[in-house]
């Protein structure tokens, strides 16, 4: 049995890239005069080494950061870049933005909070508790398999594979549902445990699964079940809107023109509603620090529950993903963590299982979506986890 993932975790990458790659070349790329670093420190981490992996900002690659670091040993808190180019204003440090993938969090820990209740059976098929969303074609698919990616399901369909093709339809409305039946419509792509995908179908699915049990909507759930407990004031899932309520610093993504030069188009604005309970969320890196610290303190799941989430599937080759999370070893340590990543922003959160070491940051990615890691999303990680 062996796993595949279409998208690289950014930390996981991040390292990867920095531990073989060469000295970074400096952008070029004007820094309105409005650009800006503020750091804040104590002890622990290398503030030096944080310092410089924001230094430059903006830059070609991202026009805004935002981290924090956290743990036992110290915290940091740093911010650079703009709120927005045609301004040159400095980036708001508190600012609000498109978690992503970091949804599933949220996600996994309503329905382990279900599991707890007897509410969910995670070794019960889906379609039991969804019956007839999955045809005959599809073999019996549990909880857990959809918790961990292992389910089989092929993904569900977007407005286009390209940044054009997507942007053309940015306030359109693709419905969850509609999404799951073009994934349905493929057939399998594996029989269910054989292998691990990465795919935000499985959360989608998720998201169904939480509003079925509960009949109450998945945001409402997640609110009350998550958020709320959490602290997380700041934090919505924005649905069919496409605006980002609150300070935010705007988003770009670049394209390249025929004659050559590269025009960076403000994407700041997008209906997300496809991405729901797999990558909706709208939040802050306080907010992101708090739900990651809640969690692992077992504040959130009860902790038979929580297991699941620090879990991976022992029997697949290559398995990284548990229930809303991915394992990732480096220097020595094992980190816990979940990317995300929106046209102009890119986020991660992350942390050792006793909470020595946090880390979550927002990066204004101009190529959020592209195949590369951010450099300086690489620089940042780098500097955090050493």
């Amino acid at each position: 049995m062996q796993t595949r993932s279409r998208t690289l975790t950014a930390v996981a990458a991040a390292l990867v890239l920095g531990l073989t790659a060469g000295p970074l070349a400096a952008p070029a790329f004007a820094s309105p005069a409005g650009s800006a670093m503020a750091a804040h420190a104590t002890t622990g981490p290398d503030v030096g080494a944080l310092r410089a992996a924001l230094a430059g900002l903006p830059a070609s690659d991202a026009t805004a950061a935002l981290v924090r670091v956290g743990g036992s040993d110290g915290t940091w808190r740093g911010s650079a870049g703009v709120h927005d180019l045609a301004s040159g204003r400095k980036a708001d440090p508190n600012a609000l933005f498109r978690a992503g993938s970091t949804t599933k969090v949220v996600t996994a820990a309503v329905v382990l909070q279900l599991a707890a209740e007897d509410k969910v059976d995670l070794g019960t098929p889906v379609q039991q508790y969804l019956p007839g969303l999955l045809p005959s074609a599809f073999k019996p698919v549990t909880v857990r398999q959809l918790l961990n990616h292992t389910s089989g399901i092929q993904a569900g369909d977007g407005f286009g594979d390209s940044f054009e093709d997507a942007y053309a339809h940015r306030f359109d409305t693709l419905t969850p549902k509609q999404v799951v039946a073009s994934a349905v419509a493929k057939g399998p792509e594996f029989d269910p445990g054989e292998q691990q995908d990465y795919l935000n179908i499985n959360y989608t699915i998720l998201g169904m699964l939480i509003e079925k049990v509960t009949g109450h909507s998945y945001a409402g759930e997640a609110a009350r079940r998550v958020l709320r407990p959490a602290g997380m004031h700041h934090t919505y899932f924005p649905g069919a809107d496409p605006r980002i309520h609150g300070p935010h610093n705007h988003g770009y993504q670049a394209v390249k023109q025929a004659d050559g030069t590269t025009k960076f188009v403000d994407v700041t604005e997008w209906n997300q509603a496809d991405r729901w309970a797999a990558g909706d969320m709208i939040s802050t890196t306080a907010d992101l620090e708090r739900l990651i610290t809640h969690l692992f303190r077992g504040g959130i799941v009860p902790k038979p529950q929580l297991e699941e989430m620090f879990t991976v599937p022992s029997d697949i080759e290559g398995a990284d993903m548990s229930a809303g999370l991915q394992r990732f070893e480096y220097g020595g340590k094992v980190y816990w963590l979940k990317s995300g990543a929106r046209y102009g922003y890119s986020a991660v959160v992350a942390a050792t299982r006793d909470l020595s070491r946090t880390l979550v940051y927002s990066v204004n990615s101009t190529d959020a979506k592209g195949e590369s890691m951010n450099p300086v999303a690489q620089r940042i990680a780098l500097a955090a986890l050493k």
